[in-house]
């Protein structure tokens, strides 16, 4: 287990880990940070519907577009597996399906939602998401931490092709996602319109099974909501997203009442020991 906490001034705690390690998720905050900066910017805007699409790029954002997703397909798992070249994006909407839902009308977690809002920014900022994020998030964050491009690029998976992450993959160490993630909410990235758009969450359950969750919801590429472990006195209100892929999972939240981060990352496992890292470094005195 790899643990990075950074403190309420944006500082790494000692010890904290620099080792390289996919953020998977994560890489959606940044990807709404984006879109929010260009948005100040007055080169999007977040309420207008796409070109040829009855839903906005704030709809996406919150997995509220009415699209599917393919994490449910044996397609993709086969052919990620088999070690195939990504599919075009024309054929990964073709093979995802119909929408479940109309825009607005209901949520549901889609990776495809985001391969959309990531062609939009690209398109508004003029350049491939390495260039975006580098210009808009990472960059001014002061961070190394990079989108990952061919095989090879993914730490611990050497022939693994990150295309196959449609909305994008940044590989970074594991104390930058905490310092990502405490510079998006709490570092002055964005304006304060811009954070409490982005903090606005949708309530989309309760208690999940194997995980400290007791409410959770989902704002502008930000997952929220209450966790609690048995040990615990009180619950925690968290901010931040899961990071789930082949072969590592992590979680990146801010306890929004210390303004301390953490990040953790697994290899292999899953999220709701992450979580449960998470919820032991943030309770530390």
């Amino acid at each position: 287990m790899i643990v990075a906490t950074v403190s309420a001034a944006g500082v790494p705690a000692e010890g904290a880990s620099f080792a390289p390690v996919p953020w998977w998720s994560l890489t959606k905050t940044l990807l709404a940070a984006a879109a929010l900066r260009l948005a100040e910017a007055g080169r999007l805007d977040l309420d207008a519907r796409l070109p040829g699409h009855p839903f906005t790029l704030a709809q996406l954002l919150r997995h509220r577009a009415g699209l599917a997703d393919y994490g449910d397909l044996p397609d993709y798992h086969a052919a990620v597996a088999r070690g195939e070249a990504p599919w075009p994006d024309d054929a990964l909407f073709a093979r995802v399906g119909p929408p479940p839902f109309a825009p607005g009308r209901g949520w549901r977690y889609s990776n495809p939602g985001y391969l959309l809002a990531r062609r939009a920014v690209e398109a508004a900022h003029g350049g491939d998401l390495g260039a975006v994020l580098e210009a808009w998030v990472l960059g001014p964050l002061g961070l190394s931490a990079r989108v990952a491009a061919g095989r090879g690029s993914v730490p611990g998976l050497p022939d693994y092709d990150p295309g196959w992450v449609y909305p994008g993959l940044v590989v970074g160490p594991a104390a930058e996602a905490a310092l990502a993630l405490h510079g998006i909410l709490a570092g002055g990235l964005l304006k304060p319109a811009s954070l409490d758009l982005m903090r606005r969450w949708h309530a989309v359950g309760g208690a999940l099974a194997g995980r400290p969750w007791r409410t959770c919801g989902y704002g502008l590429g930000l997952m929220a909501g209450v966790m609690k472990a048995p040990e615990m006195r009180a619950p925690l209100f968290v901010e931040g997203h899961g990071a789930a892929g082949p072969g590592s999972v992590g979680s990146i939240y801010r306890d929004a009442a210390s303004g301390r981060t953490v990040a953790a990352f697994l290899p292999g496992g899953a999220e709701g020991a992450t979580e449960a890292a998470v919820l032991a470094a943030l309770t530390r005195p």
